[in-house]
């Protein structure tokens, strides 16, 4: 970390989503890179996996302090970017103080970087913003991006050669952002999980993304000809010893490894040696849910879980894979208004969260009642009214092993 670094390109990873493995490419390819690489984030580089689950974020701040020189705020994790260590790296323009206006994070960085002052700033999309749970964002807010990257080049333009744009908006809201805020060299895409990755031209601006789940990641670089942007895959085929300043990392990664890898109970068909179908997982767990514990309607959202490959028997790390996120079950309050109408609910919640499952299907009208996630219940509806005292973790191991039993 103390060496004299030359820097002429910057390398972005975006959604890592604590995708770590002990033996994966991701410290030791950053290491090496960063000899001649700023090196950043776009934010979700927290929760997702059981590494964060059972390790409490710990791991992945140790990976940013030790390799990362800039990082932008995601929705998941965001209470992370508050700790002084990470907040001293993390750069936003438009998240702010709900009552004063005055911004959370530093608004850019500036660095030298191939012979250019370039600005390195960072944007919270609003929906992503909107995505963060309630509690953890209640004295917060997120101001246009359009408005405060503008707000943002003309106190600054004349200090600086480039613009570079770390944002967690979405690809497609980010071709938006190219087109309305012309002045940005690079916009360092993430938030979207999509398989676009670009690089898009739009103007003189390049959209670029990498891989999620440090699967890969993106390169932009100057040259006499201008920006130029690419994305590659964190190569598979390499072996880098690790600095003593990642040591503790590998060390918690083994560690971790160690727990992921307890067993849970057999796996029964039609789930095993396969790769998990997450909405027909979601809609066996609805109706059991429904029927198990007498409840007049259930709704889950599919976002709440991930697919893994499944073999015979369930691990640790595989309940974690597919539920990462920790969520309780819940009895939540329907929205008079959408009591007599649940087309318009699923509508309304489809537009928040993305695809959904109910049991039953169409669902009943006059219910004043669902039971759901804490997470959907505090973000979309009338609130939680009482917990239902299951995880759904462990709704989801029992549907997958009957209950452990063999």
């Amino acid at each position: 970390m103390t060496a004299v670094r030359s820097l002429r390109q910057i390398l972005a990873t975006t959604d890592v989503h604590s995708a770590f493995r002990a033996d994966g490419p991701l410290l030791g390819h950053l290491y090496q890179a960063r000899v001649n690489s700023l090196l950043v984030d776009c934010g979700d580089f927290f929760e997702g996996s059981g590494y964060y689950r059972l390790g409490g974020g710990v791991l992945e701040r140790d990976i940013l302090l030790a390799l990362y020189d800039v990082i932008a705020p995601g929705n998941h994790g965001w209470p992370h970017y508050f700790e002084p260590a990470l907040h001293q790296r993390t750069v936003c323009a438009n998240a702010v103080d709900a009552v004063t206006g005055d911004p959370l994070f530093r608004r850019l960085r500036i660095v030298d970087l191939a012979g250019r002052r370039t600005a390195v700033t960072a944007v919270i999309g609003l929906q992503a913003f909107s995505s963060v749970p309630v509690a953890q964002r209640a004295a917060h807010r997120a101001t246009d991006p359009v408005k405060a990257l503008h707000e943002l080049m003309l106190a600054h333009h004349h200090e600086v050669d480039s613009w570079v744009l770390l944002s967690h908006s979405g690809f497609e809201e980010d071709l938006g952002l190219a087109e309305a805020c012309p002045f940005l060299d690079v916009i360092f895409a993430g938030h979207c999980h999509s398989e676009h990755t670009g690089p898009v031209h739009i103007g003189k601006t390049i959209v670029v993304k990498g891989r999620e789940l440090a699967v890969g990641y993106s390169v932009a670089e100057y040259s006499a000809d201008g920006w130029n942007g690419r994305t590659a895959l964190f190569p598979h085929n390499t072996s880098v010893e690790l600095p003593p300043s990642l040591t503790s990392v590998g060390d918690q990664l083994v560690a971790l490894d160690t727990q992921l890898t307890e067993p849970l109970g057999r796996i029964v068909d039609p789930y095993r040696d396969r790769l998990l179908d997450r909405r027909a997982l979601l809609q066996d767990l609805a109706d059991r849910l429904r029927s198990g514990l007498g409840r007049e309607a259930v709704i889950l959202n599919e976002t709440a879980v991930r697919t893994t490959l499944l073999g015979d028997e369930l691990t640790t790390g595989d309940l974690l894979a597919i539920e990462p996120f920790d969520n309780s079950l819940v009895e939540a309050l329907v929205a008079p208004a959408f009591r007599h109408g649940p087309d318009g609910l699923l509508t309304h919640l489809a537009e928040r969260v993305g695809p959904l499952v109910t049991s039953p299907t169409p669902l009943p009208t006059g219910m004043t009642s669902v039971l759901t996630t804490d997470y959907l219940a505090d973000l979309c509806l009338g609130g939680r009214t009482h917990p239902a005292g299951l995880t759904l973790s462990s709704a989801i191991r029992s549907t997958l092993t009957n209950g452990g039993a063999q």
